[in-house]
């Protein structure tokens, strides 16, 4: 299966600060990718020369074309969705269907207006006059009927409440699920885009410092709920992190000590958000 998405050894430095060191990761058909870290990390440059927006170092091919080289024809299996308001707020719902159609090759008409069905918006509706969570869904609605391969959202849920929040993720997943395709979600929500990942990419000032399959990613670490007497025990195994609760605490550490502290008290796999918090600040 070809790779939709691969990234060999990218780097791309702003005078002397350095956004991305030296990132490499593939992505095939099924696969949801969060693109994880704070404000700063490298998020934003990444996406960016996955766009062909940005001069880079390395290699990028999305669907076997060169972002830079050959944006036009990428843009028409590449779509990009973001928290900034981009639509044309001074066109209908029913010009910017009219106009998409006349300008994408790939545009399914019909199959917009099947989307938009399922909302509250109307065709002869001003963009301007709609919520935030109505435009998501129409642009949303726009991306899906150009049948695109690969779709990028940074941060699409920002400022939206949890109604249009469930509606946004159902209409991916229905979108994932109907051809070959692959996802990368760039989100500080973890908790919420958790359950939809296939793949982790964790970045701390340009550099990733945790990537894989989720599942694979996650069974590194344990999460060791045991009362105050094994505090000495437990910070000899060098934790990522410690919480109080009640009674006790809380402790993140490799999975490789499982059956050393296995009498210490109750063992989960942590979540997502809790791995994702803990590497930032060990990483410091």
């Amino acid at each position: 299966m070809m790779h939709l998405v691969d990234v060999q050894n990218v780097s791309k430095s702003y005078q002397s600060k350095i956004a991305v060191n030296n990132l490499s990761f593939t992505l095939k058909s099924g696969q949801v990718l969060g693109l994880l870290g704070h404000n700063g990390a490298g998020k934003s440059s990444l996406i960016n020369a996955l766009l062909g927006a940005n001069n880079y170092q390395g290699n990028i091919s999305v669907c076997g074309l060169n972002p830079v080289n050959q944006r036009a024809p990428l843009m028409q299996h590449l779509a990009y969705i973001s928290d900034v308001d981009v639509l044309p707020k001074w066109m209908t719902v029913k010009q910017i269907l009219r106009y998409t159609n006349g300008v994408h090759p790939s545009f399914d008409l019909a199959k917009a207006k099947q989307l938009l069905t399922k909302t509250d918006i109307q065709q002869g509706s001003k963009i301007s006059t709609l919520s935030k969570g109505m435009k998501v869904q129409l642009h949303l609605a726009l991306t899906i009927a150009t049948d695109t391969k690969v779709l990028i959202l940074d941060e699409p849920t920002l400022g939206l409440d949890l109604i249009y929040r469930d509606t946004f993720y159902r209409h991916l997943i229905e979108w994932m699920q109907d051809g070959e395709r692959t996802l990368i979600i760039a989100s500080h929500e973890v908790n919420e885009i958790e359950h939809l990942l296939t793949d982790v990419l964790i970045l701390k000032q340009g550099n990733s410092i945790c990537q894989g399959a989720i599942e694979d990613v996650l069974q590194r670490y344990i999460m060791v709920e045991a009362t105050h007497e094994f505090t000495e025990q437990l910070q000899v195994l060098k934790p990522l992190s410690s919480e109080p609760g009640l009674g006790c605490n809380k402790w993140l550490i490799s999975s490789e000590y499982r059956d050393q502290v296995s009498e210490f008290g109750k063992i989960s796999t942590p979540s997502l958000q809790a791995l994702f918090i803990a590497l930032q600040k060990e990483s410091r």
